[in-house]
């Protein structure tokens, strides 16, 4: 029996280890079921929604300079913060989807990461193109889970106890 978001109850789940959940995916990513197709469509269209909302509100506050008149140096650096932090923003959202990213720099980054937010929104909407976002990254860690899991339970065959003893 599986939730919303498909992640499975622990009543009729087999041993082992278990799937991540990803964010609006839940465990569909491992067997692409319960509207996997759907979630990564919703996905992609969302957040390219998000991004293109978000030029907008970008467009506004480039107009408001404008109508400040606060000179061509002041509007410069404004669009050249947001075009160097988006694509800096994209690059550390498009790696994090491979790699577990550091807490630390993560945090360090957050800063960075809320000014630069189409670029994370246009990785966001590429990765949904090809993938749920993270599954890759999820996916191996899952498999090599399972294949340690696997290598340890069949291992030991039978009761060590009733291991016949040479003479």
């Amino acid at each position: 029996m599986s939730d919303e978001n498909g992640t499975q109850d622990t009543a009729g789940s087999p041993t082992g280890p278990r799937p991540e959940p990803l964010r609006l995916f839940g465990t569909t990513w491992v067997d692409h079921d319960n509207g996997y197709t759907l979630r990564r469509v919703g996905a992609a269209v969302g957040s390219l929604a998000a991004a293109v909302a978000s030029c907008l509100v970008l467009r506004f506050a480039y107009e408001g300079l404008q109508l400040a008149d606060t000179g061509s140096f002041v509007t410069v650096l404004v669009v050249a913060m947001f075009a160097i932090c988006s694509a800096l923003a994209f690059r550390h959202t498009w790696e994090s989807f491979g790699k577990r990213p550091d807490p630390d720099r993560q945090a360090s980054l957050r800063g960075l990461l809320a000014i630069g937010f189409v670029g994370s929104l246009a990785a966001y909407f590429f990765r949904s193109l090809a993938e749920a976002p993270g599954e890759r990254l999820h996916r191996e860690e899952y498999e090599t889970a399972r294949k340690e899991y696997e290598k340890r339970t069949t291992r030991r065959t039978g009761n060590p106890s009733k291991k016949r003893r040479r003479k």
